[in-house]
């Protein structure tokens, strides 16, 4: 089924066959299809938005492949064998070897549950080998059988793989040897002060009320001074000025995705990107996108473009007349800027003097694990919960992000306070990331269909103004950054953006995930560090492993690498007005305070 802008549905085209089509009264359709979506609704709150359906028939195309194949039943048969053999052995050696014994199985690198010393000891050290034997022999039955379909497999590895992590002995008390030693040495202690932690939460989330020890916004974090010079009914624009005292004379617009708030590039001092580009003679406009509720429900992928980006240039033309802009959009915010910069060249529009993309995606066929939650029938199922609703509310998406590292994110944070008693104090990135946003029912539909499902935008078919655009078009310096660990927008798909244009592109791999390693100050933080490489209009492509190996290693920190390729491309800093006479309000506006 396809989806018009109405929001009902159309069945896809078909070939001509012998049957007379039947054709239902308006009426009787749209009954129907609202009877549907309601109870598609309500299936989705009860599951967080995932889809029973696609997941069902995820198993089903495994365990009917799986039982046509004989051969591969015996491999797994074989496997579970020698894996009883190992852990025999291993138990052996465990009971009556006068060292400790050898692991049987290691976890993986990433994994931390069973790092600490206690797990050596007998009967965690036998609990714990026990499990990462079934996890290994789960993953080798997910995996590899003949006909499953790539999407399925990955969707049926990933769904056991949450079930066991469920269920991890790092996840009890008992079978816990760091929960038990703690217990035991604080007489339970640790308990009382989980179950503090597990009111407050449950307070936090009914009410909604940050705890005490929360960093303040405007105060501790997107701190940076500055005035908002611009209101529409989905975003305010701020100024920040130069503290150089003269200024380039091309400003720079900062799109961020509106997933989450503006501020992740504006934290506290330390961490702001904000601050870094006014202390070296930029004015930034940023972008400040408002959380929106259920009347906004029609607000379009396209109203994104025009009321954010569009308006934001025609503004800053007002306040700086002739200035080119230097645009940087992050995440869902470059994918927009590329959108906006294709539309420009199409049209003749030359007022962007550059683009910049921070772990921003243009063609979505390796999108990482988040293709997880992407086909056909759970964006449908989606799309009748934001139907509903009238947008998608912050926990579904937080959710979904949650459940790609949920041994980090969700299992170990629960262990960590519930049952040892502990509690980081938030920092501005944890604040930030608490500090979730609502998306609008069609503009996210889009951002899903379009974009996530049909790869229009990659492929030539994305539309603005009833006319396809391609990134062929662009002209522009391009400045790409991916990220090494990023499992949102994984750097081999963020460096497919050489494949698609042809220009100027300069292209930085630095160390960090998708917003440690876009928050990057240079302060010489351990391990940080990052590749680059630039290629020229007319150069040879190069694939991203191979590009990868060829690029030598930098020390530190990207952002003084960015500074310098904006200043390369910028004019003679001079002075400049700052008038703000005009100005609404202080930075951050009101539209970032928006729960």
């Amino acid at each position: 089924m396809q989806t018009s802008t109405d929001g009902t549905r159309k069945p896809h085209m078909v070939s001509p066959g012998t049957i007379a089509l039947e054709r239902d009264s308006y009426g009787a359709t749209a009954l129907a299809d609202t009877f549907d979506r309601s109870i598609h609704a309500g299936i989705a709150r009860l599951t967080a938005g995932l889809d029973p359906a696609a997941i069902a028939a995820a198993y089903a195309d495994w365990v009917s492949h799986l039982a046509a194949s004989p051969g591969q039943q015996l491999r797994l048969v074989e496997k579970f064998a020698s894996k009883l053999l190992r852990f025999y052995d291993y138990l052996v050696r465990s009971a009556y070897g006068t060292r400790r014994a050898a692991a049987c199985i290691e976890p993986l690198p990433q994994d931390h549950r069973f790092r600490a010393a206690a797990w050596q000891r007998w009967p965690y050290n036998l609990i714990h080998q026990s499990f990462l034997l079934q996890q290994q022999w789960w993953h080798n039955a997910m995996t590899g059988n003949r006909g499953v379909t790539r999407h399925h497999e990955q969707v049926v590895s990933f769904a056991t793989r949450q079930w066991l992590d469920m269920f991890c002995p790092a996840n009890f008390a008992p079978t816990n040897p760091e929960v038990v030693d703690r217990t035991l040495g604080e007489a339970g202690f640790n308990l009382v002060r989980g179950m503090d932690h597990l009111i407050d939460d449950a307070l936090d989330a009914v009410g909604h009320v940050p705890s005490a020890s929360a960093l303040e916004v405007g105060r501790d974090i997107a701190a940076t001074r500055g005035k908002v010079i611009y209101r529409n009914r989905l975003m305010e624009l701020i100024r920040y000025s130069p503290v150089t005292g003269v200024a380039r004379p091309e400003p720079v617009l900062v799109v961020p995705a509106w997933i989450m708030k503006y501020y992740i590039l504006d934290l506290s001092p330390r961490n702001s990107l904000v601050r870094y580009l006014v202390g070296r003679g930029y004015t930034v406009f940023m972008i400040s996108w408002k959380n929106p509720g259920p009347e906004d429900r029609d607000l379009s992928l396209d109203d994104y473009r025009v009321l954010g980006i569009r308006a934001a240039l025609d503004v800053i033309g007002e306040l700086i007349p002739a200035a080119r802009v230097h645009a940087a959009g992050y995440c869902l915010g470059g994918t927009l800027l590329a959108i906006a910069a294709a539309a420009m060249a199409r049209d003749g529009d030359d007022r962007l003097a550059s683009a910049t993309f921070l772990a921003a995606q243009t063609d979505f066929t390796d999108a990482g694990e988040l293709t997880l939650f992407i086909d056909e029938s759970q964006v449908a199922f989606l799309e009748d919960l934001m139907w509903e609703q009238g947008f998608l509310d912050a926990g579904k998406m937080a959710g979904a992000f949650q459940l790609l590292r949920s041994n980090d994110l969700v299992w170990s944070r629960l262990v960590r306070e519930y049952l040892l008693g502990e509690r980081e104090t938030p920092d501005d990135l944890m604040t930030w990331n608490a500090d979730a946003t609502r998306m609008p029912y069609r503009m996210h539909a889009d951002y899903l269909r379009k974009l996530f499902l049909d790869n229009d935008l990659a492929e030539g078919r994305y539309e603005v103004d009833g006319k396809p655009i391609s990134l062929g078009d662009v002209r522009l310096p391009l400045f790409v950054v991916g990220t090494e660990r990023d499992h949102v927008a994984p750097w081999p798909s963020v460096y497919k953006l050489h494949i698609q244009t042809d220009s100027d592109l300069t292209f930085v791999l630095a160390s960090g995930g998708h917003n440690v390693g876009i928050v990057a100050p240079p302060d010489d933080q351990p391990g940080q560090h990052y590749r680059a490489g630039c290629r020229l209009p007319g150069g040879r492509y190069l694939d991203a492993e191979t590009w990868r190996r060829s690029s030598p290693v930098v020390s530190g920190s990207w952002w003084p690498r960015w500074i310098e390729w904006l200043d390369a491309h910028s004019g003679e800093p001079r002075s400049f007005s700052d008038n703000t006479s005009t100005a609404l309000c202080d930075a951050p506006g009101e539209y970032v305070l928006t729960r």
